[in-house]
């Protein structure tokens, strides 16, 4: 197999181990996000389109709280303010997210059958332990293999589409050689590394992130995401309506167990 295999259908790709995005992808928090925001736009008259929600999705809060207000520049509100006020409306609604289809099949079942998995998410810590505590049966298979926005490891203002963290996902909590450079500057031996990864996603910014580090990446997108023209090269390797139209075995995972 050569360092890249991407030109390679994912059957005959090497995968190792895989990294979850978790907002909009494992948990239906998209629609919160969306909800509240739009709350508190809609005090000002403005709402928060698609298009506009795309290139929010994944980045960092403070990124994307920024970048959100850009859009509009006559009200009010500052970023501390927003975040502030979508916090407080926000985590009242978190303790009772749900999985999204799909989601804890798959997880379990990587878990069960031994492959290495890893969370990489855009949240804050304290705001993971909301989302999650009540969904130990999901994120329990994830044990300490979690790497969320605020951990020190994370270099300020790297956040997706950066690939930072996917590579410290995979160079942290499952201990992997993959190295810390984009892809065009990584070694022969952390390319290699990265082409054995999978990664699930569900925001453009996130897509993005994971073919920056050189990784495979199949794509879950909010149906709305389809109909937004996004710029760039990185495009996904697979793309699925929801989780449970993957298919391990396709990339030479595990298949599931038939009833």
């Amino acid at each position: 197999m050569s360092v890249s295999d991407s030109s390679l259908p994912p059957s005959q790709r090497k995968i190792d181990y895989v990294i979850f995005d978790m907002d909009g992808l494992l948990i239906d928090s998209e629609r919160v996000y969306t909800d509240v925001t739009n709350n508190i736009l809609a005090r000002f008259g403005k709402k928060m389109t698609w298009d506009i929600k795309a290139g929010l999705m994944g980045k960092s809060e403070r990124q994307s709280a920024e970048d959100l207000l850009s859009f509009f520049p006559g009200i009010p509100l500052t970023a501390e303010d927003y975040l502030r006020e979508r916090d407080e409306q926000q985590d009242l609604l978190w303790p009772h997210v749900q999985p999204l289809p799909g989601a804890v099949r798959l997880v379990q079942h990587l878990h069960s059958r031994g492959v290495p998995i890893a969370l990489a998410t855009g949240s804050r810590r304290a705001k993971f332990e909301l989302k999650t505590g009540h969904l130990d049966y999901l994120f329990g298979c994830f044990g300490n293999r979690v790497i969320c926005a605020d951990d020190a490891v994370i270099p300020e203002g790297r956040g997706k589409p950066r690939p930072d963290i996917f590579l410290i996902a995979a160079r942290e909590p499952l201990g992997l050689p993959v190295g810390t450079a984009e892809v065009e500057e990584a070694t022969d031996e952390e390319k290699a590394m990265r082409s054995r990864a999978l990664v699930f996603e569900d925001a453009i910014p996130g897509v993005q992130a994971a073919k920056r580090a050189g990784m495979n990446v199949v794509w879950v997108p909010d149906p709305n995401l389809l109909e937004v023209e996004y710029s760039g090269l990185h495009r996904a390797d697979e793309v699925l309506r929801s989780l449970e139209d993957f298919d391990p075995e396709k990339w030479g995972l595990p298949p599931y167990t038939k009833n």
